[in-house]
């Protein structure tokens, strides 16, 4: 009697696995037993898989425009509010915090400051919250070919969490269907301001 706030996502998972009990006629438990939690539980578990990934995607481009703004400081005023959209990506890619009720378990978070100065270095600003362990991309000492370089990196990523949002749960879905846009964006205004 304590359920309130029925969502239609919970309620087609119900129907999906109360379908998938009747038809494999397996389940002898009370209705809304194991086999509804299990299959939430594997949903839950399938969809922060694919956060992370997607993370871990948003966070590998944010560490490769810290490279091409340390080796070119002179691009700052062009790349640093693209630099910036992919950093509240990152954040936006984070693990929600958890819901009332539920434990909440220590886990990295994302702490991403997205102001950053001319005279301040990106890669300062964003420090080791990000949880930034992988190695510092090569960057062409040619500031064109670092920028062309850059946009094909939003292009990859772009592709990745179309990929990706085929399947996500739906909020998760909508999230990485504007990541994908925004990265396409970002491809097309590093390429046409690209120079040559």
């Amino acid at each position: 009697m304590g359920r309130t706030g029925t969502t239609r996502r919970g309620a087609l998972l119900a129907a999906g696995a109360a379908t998938g009990g009747l038809l494999t006629a397996c389940s002898g438990r009370d209705e809304g037993g194991e086999s509804e939690g299990s299959a939430s539980a594997a949903a839950v578990r399938a969809a922060k898989a694919l956060r992370a990934k997607s993370t871990r995607t948003s966070r590998e481009l944010l560490r490769r425009y810290d490279a091409v703004l340390d080796r070119h400081p002179e691009q700052a005023t062009r790349l640093t509010p693209l630099r910036g959209a992919v950093a509240r990506h990152v954040t936006a890619l984070s693990p929600p915090p958890p819901k009332e009720g539920e434990s909440a378990k220590p886990s990295p978070s994302v702490s991403v400051s997205v102001s950053v100065s001319a005279s301040t270095s990106p890669s300062a600003s964003l420090g080791t919250a990000v949880g930034d362990t992988g190695p510092t991309p090569s960057v062409s000492a040619d500031a064109g070919t670092a920028v062309r370089e850059l946009a094909a990196a939003e292009r990859r990523a772009a592709d990745a969490h179309a990929e990706a949002l085929v399947h996500a749960p739906p909020e998760l879905a909508r999230l990485l269907a504007s990541l994908a846009a925004a990265g396409a964006a970002h491809a097309f205004l590093l390429t046409e301001g690209s120079p040559s």
